[in-house]
């Protein structure tokens, strides 16, 4: 992370969620965009994540990209509090295998939305990446990070398919 004030806050609901939080968190620093991490739990320290969502845009951030397991409601709690943009990470954590977790981010009710990924690891690397280009909007350097990104995947995808068009044995 960059020493410059963070225009994404990423929170989690425990420090169990951190394996899946790694690949929104190193995602956001390949782009180099300069954010903050938090652990920040909607129903053990509800007054700390309240605060944390009041005062985000005074601060500077953004968007805001919030991973919780179980039912847990850390998202939507979030959007409760703040009118930046929140992305939801359901974390597959809990014995439901984390529809729950999917169920309390994307069924928000009309007027509180949370943009809501995939679960797990996969989502964590997407909201990284809706992140950026919620930002890439007002900042043409982020825009610049998020298209060479892009682009970055395409040859990777050419180049992994010529590869085994070339030698479908893997030899």
């Amino acid at each position: 992370m960059s020493s410059e004030r963070p225009l994404v806050g990423v929170v989690m609901g425990s420090t169990s969620d951190v394996d899946i939080m790694k690949g929104c968190v190193d995602l956001l620093k390949e782009l180099s965009i300069p954010h903050e991490v938090k652990v920040i739990s909607a129903h053990r320290t509800p007054a700390r994540a309240v605060e944390y969502a009041k005062s985000a845009a005074e601060r500077g951030i953004e968007v805001i990209i919030a991973g919780a397991g179980w039912a847990a409601h850390l998202a939507g709690f979030i959007a409760a509090h703040t009118t930046l943009p929140v992305i939801g990470i359901p974390i597959d954590s809990s014995p439901l295998n984390g529809i729950d977790a999917l169920l309390s981010t994307v069924q928000m009710p009309p007027g509180i939305p949370v943009a809501t990924v995939a679960l797990g690891k996969g989502g964590a690397k997407n909201a990284a990446v809706l992140a950026a280009q919620i930002l890439a909007l007002k900042h043409p350097s982020v825009a610049a990070k998020s298209e060479a990104y892009r682009q970055g995947l395409t040859q990777e995808t050419i180049e992994e398919a010529e590869r085994w068009e070339n030698d479908p044995t893997g030899a």
